[in-house]
């Protein structure tokens, strides 16, 4: 009880952590209004994808070593070492001079966000007793969530009226406050008094093996994906054999990590739970949803709606709203009345309807049907937010938080990053057969080098013009075809996550009885 922090130690911690947890997720979706002005800079349509994917490819990929890093070395230093990377990382994108170098800049800010808000939720754990952990982790989580449905906004005002590159130079100053608050707190650690050297730890304890078969799988099987009929035809040798090659590593990594135990990067004993494995499943298919939505949205806006970085902003502006006002319904009604899966459901349920609407839209959608459509999708994804999250952390025991939530983040950034390269394929290539056939004698490579808002630049004559937009929002309804089955999918499989009364749970844990007594 004596390592346990208080007062105003304890809130410059929570500041701190909160303030990193709400830039990590501000960092994944500032972009996307920032995206249509940065491909007609860089005149690079085709790299879409790779602007989020590249991030949360490779936060993804480093978030399950993240955990084994938590569990093992001073939880302080480790979490200023990768906000440091995602700083650097922030840095190199706001200085970027192509697009290549961008995607750089997002793998570096990916890699630093994987340990962040694992971190943060470590941290707040070895901070607190027991029964204080849940109200600091859901403000913790509920004010870093803020971030996602922000950033649109944001960073369209950031694109217009000052420029792109602080979409990445905001996060900056953060970093000398965050160093500052931390630096002279001490920060008690829940890790086991050290037997072996660090060189000796690194080697036995962090699964660096499993480490390198899961990070070798996801990097061919995206770059199959990124380069399956753009680069190479999806029949290609090389295209095929990046997909053979990810499913085959990927085998490996599964056997390997099964005779590793609990001690693999990811414990079976957890994985195999259902309530475990369904959340994750949920949290995977509703992010690669919100991802879609986040990133081509403001696409339709600017592209084909003509609005300013700005004004698309203003007109997310109804999905934002929405989703806070679920999110602040639910998580109250959650802990009064006990249940989370009719909240889950009606997130999946309201989340495949706005979609489905979303698959409709054109040149000539008025702005009160999508307005309703994004108030449909943005109620559904705050109702259903925070569930998984309450699920596993009311399926497993209280110190196996660090660790569960290091999975829950994995799949969130691995659904993300699947998704939105799944989405920039079937953009990328749906547009080079939708234009042809709309407007006729466009070329579509130059519809697609101009970029998201250079197509008024590129082609004066208005029925050629017009031709185009029609293309454009045909290619963005396939696109939410792909939202839409995200959404049907995290419908099926919200079922696993179990029917459980909180409430109960909670008055009758051995921690609650001990306490009572």
């Amino acid at each position: 009880m004596d390592n346990y922090i208080t007062g105003i130690k304890l809130a410059l911690v929570m500041l701190s952590v909160t303030l990193v947890a709400f830039l990590v997720l501000l960092d994944m979706a500032i972009i996307a209004t920032a995206i249509p002005r940065i491909t007609s800079q860089f005149h690079s349509l085709q790299d879409v994808g790779w602007y989020g994917s590249a991030y949360q490819l490779a936060s993804a990929s480093l978030q399950p070593l993240a955990g084994k890093l938590y569990s093992q070395f001073r939880s302080k230093w480790i979490f200023l070492a990768f906000f440091f990377i995602f700083e650097l990382g922030s840095l190199v994108c706001g200085v970027a001079t192509s697009s290549k170098m961008l995607i750089i800049g997002r793998a570096l800010a990916g890699i630093g966000s994987a340990g962040l808000v694992n971190g943060g939720l470590t941290i707040l754990s070895a901070c607190l007793p027991l029964h204080k952990r849940p109200a600091y982790i859901g403000a913790l989580l509920g004010i870093s969530q803020l971030g996602v449905v922000c950033g649109p906004l944001l960073g369209g005002a950031f694109t217009q009226y000052a420029n792109w590159r602080w979409c990445f130079y905001v996060n900056l100053p953060a970093g000398a406050i965050v160093a500052v608050l931390l630096l002279f707190i001490h920060i008690p650690d829940n890790i086991r008094p050290r037997e072996i050297s660090v060189l000796q730890t690194i080697q036995t304890k962090l699964d660096l093996v499993g480490f390198g078969f899961f990070a070798s799988a996801s990097i061919q099987f995206f770059l199959a994906l990124e380069y399956g009929g753009n680069q190479y035809a999806w029949n290609s040798a090389t295209v095929i054999g990046l997909f053979g090659g990810a499913a085959g590593v990927f085998i490996v990594y599964l056997v390997w990590e099964y005779f590793k135990g609990d001690e693999a990067m990811i414990p079976y004993s957890m994985v195999k739970q259902r309530a475990v494995w369904s959340s994750c499943l949920v949290q995977l298919f509703f992010w690669g949803a919100l991802q879609l939505n986040t990133y081509y949205l403001p696409i339709y806006f600017q592209a084909i709606k003509g609005a300013s970085p700005m004004m698309s902003g203003v007109y997310m502006l109804p999905i934002v709203i929405s989703q806070l006002i679920g999110a602040a319904l639910s998580g109250p009604a959650v802990s009064k009345l006990g249940f989370y899966l009719p909240w889950s459901v009606g997130s999946a349920i309201l989340m495949s309807i706005g979609n489905g609407l979303f698959c409709t839209i054109s040149p000539s959608t008025s702005t009160q049907e999508w307005i309703g459509y994004e108030i449909l999708v943005g109620a559904g994804r705050g109702l259903g937010m925070q569930m998984p999250v309450i699920a596993i952390q009311n399926t497993l025991s209280p110190d196996a938080v660090s660790i569960s939530m290091s999975l829950l983040s994995f799949s969130q950034t691995f659904g993300g990053a699947v998704f939105l390269t799944f989405g920039d394929t079937v953009f990328t290539n749906s547009l080079s057969t939708t234009v042809p056939t709309y407007a006729p004698g466009v070329n579509p490579e130059v519809v697609i080098a101009a970029g998201g808002t250079g197509l008024r630049e590129v082609i004066s004559n208005p029925e050629l013009l017009y031709g185009v937009l029609v293309a454009y929002g045909k290619t963005i309804d396939r696109v939410f075809y792909l939202a839409a089955g995200c959404a049907c999918a995290t419908f099926l499989t919200t079922w696993g996550m179990g029917w459980k009364d909180i409430r109960k749970k909670q008055d009758t844990t051995p921690n609650a009885k001990a306490e009572k007594v």
